[in-house]
């Protein structure tokens, strides 16, 4: 029988991403539920955020769902979904902007990264506006956006028009 080759270099960063997206789970919403404590705007901040990091794959759109429903201020929950995705956002950008894209390969994969560089390429601010309304896209978008020096002010403009349109809909279909 003949098994398939694991690249452990490749493995491994995947596993501590998966580990660290754990226990930022695990110490906020998770400590939360378990502790039978109330849901706390704060803990929906630092979920969101790292959420938005191109490198943490997590459905920031159903911790959002899942606070908004436990009865947090929609207005409040708005504010802190948006701001914390577009200081990701910056974040996200600036990391392409200054890292190679032989390291960035390595941490997301060339396919991925691609994707977003071509439909960048292809339909530019569009692109980072329509990225921006679908769940887990756009942390990736903004990295390449860096990586290809968009236009800085340009990609945040589009960045805040997307998420506020998305988190619009969200709570409007939740509530």
């Amino acid at each position: 029988m003949h098994y398939p080759h694991i690249n452990y270099k490749k493995l491994i960063p995947f596993l501590f991403l998966a580990a660290l997206a754990i226990v930022i789970i695990s110490l906020t919403i998770g400590k939360e539920i378990y502790g039978n404590q109330g849901h706390s705007i704060s803990s929906f901040a630092i979920v969101n955020f790292s959420g938005y990091l191109f490198f943490l794959v997590m459905p920031v759109e159903v911790a959002f769902a899942y606070y908004l429903h436990q009865g947090l201020d929609p207005f409040m929950m708005n504010f802190v979904a948006i701001a914390t995705a577009i200081l990701a956002q910056i974040a996200d950008y600036y990391i392409g902007r200054s890292f190679s894209s032989r390291f960035i390969d390595r941490l997301i994969g060339r396919r991925r990264y691609e994707k977003a560089e071509n439909e960048i390429r292809k339909y530019g601010n569009l692109a980072i506006f329509i990225f921006n309304l679908f769940p887990i896209s756009s942390p990736v978008i903004l990295l390449a956006a860096g990586m290809l020096k968009h236009r800085f002010k340009e990609a945040m403009i589009y960045s805040l028009a997307g998420l506020m349109l998305k988190y619009l809909v969200l709570t409007l279909i939740i509530l």
